[in-house]
């Protein structure tokens, strides 16, 4: 079973639409291991958040790739978050919204900071 942390952190996690596609094929030839590998790879996801991936790609849902996609996910599922996250770079802490979002989430420490660049509204220079 998926823990609804492990499924909002795959919905906000942006995966390249090739990987997507393979990775369904892959879950529909019965190959769910490597399924859920190819959606890791380059992602950031981790074990149980790339299993939450392939549940919700084989439910039909699809999921960001990109950063901006990821954010306007992240805006529908979780605006308290988004709030606080905002309010904390309002004061120049950018550290401490990354470190909240990676509480609220099973969000790695890139994706985190490329996240909270984008909530920022800076360039995201170390793309």
């Amino acid at each position: 079973m998926t823990t609804s942390k492990a499924r909002l952190t795959a919905l906000i996690t942006p995966v390249e639409q090739e990987a997507q596609n393979e990775a369904k094929a892959l879950s529909q030839g019965g190959r769910v291991s490597r399924a859920v590998s190819r959606l890791r790879k380059d992602s950031g996801l981790g074990l149980r958040t790339g299993s939450a991936a392939l549940d919700l790609l084989n439910e039909g849902s699809s999921l960001p790739t990109s950063y901006q996609q990821a954010l306007n996910a992240l805006r529908s599922l979780s605006p308290d978050l988004v709030d606080e996250m905002s309010a904390l770079l309002d004061n120049e802490d950018s550290t401490s919204a990354i470190k909240l979002l990676r509480e609220r989430t099973d969000m790695d420490l890139a994706g985190g900071y490329h996240l909270v660049q984008e909530l920022s509204g800076r360039p995201d220079t170390a793309a």
